[in-house]
């Protein structure tokens, strides 16, 4: 039950799938743990093709130096209010501002720069996995001096 329970907090998954992903992996941790980092992948390329009618403008200024402006974009207002979804905004807009992507495409395939293995289409995903609504960049720009 204590594995259960980290499995759950450390992914966020709700506690029948950490239940059903430790019978899966015969009580091990992190394949289960890879278990449901797969289904939720998979759960959010189904919520892809959800329209996205809400969403918030993150911005983020680097030293006077280089700014972003973001728009991320979700299904509900009451998940763009949200606490995650505000903190994806931000790491993705501080993102760009350290790695400077010129086009979304560029963007969603770059590695994480808090977490090299990661890239940031996979964050966004595991993000979409965890709030239940699709999400998606919607542009941004980025300024330097």
């Amino acid at each position: 039950m204590e594995l259960i329970q980290k499995l759950r907090e450390i992914t966020g998954a709700g506690v029948m799938d950490c239940k059903r992903a430790m019978s899966e992996a015969n009580g091990d941790f992190e394949k289960a743990k890879k278990i449901i980092e797969e289904k939720g992948i998979a759960s959010a390329s189904k919520k892809s093709e959800r329209e996205t009618g809400a969403g918030v403008i993150e911005s983020y200024i680097h030293a006077n130096r280089v700014g972003v402006l973001l728009v991320l974009r979700c299904e509900t207002d009451f998940v763009a209010r949200a606490t995650p979804f505000k903190e994806l905004a931000h790491n993705i807009a501080m993102h760009i501002t350290a790695m400077a992507p010129e086009t979304i495409e560029g963007l969603l395939s770059q590695p994480f720069v808090k977490d090299q293995a990661l890239t940031v289409e996979n964050l966004i995903k595991k993000e979409i996995s965890h709030l239940g609504e699709n999400i998606k960049v919607e542009r941004f720009s980025r300024f330097e001096l």
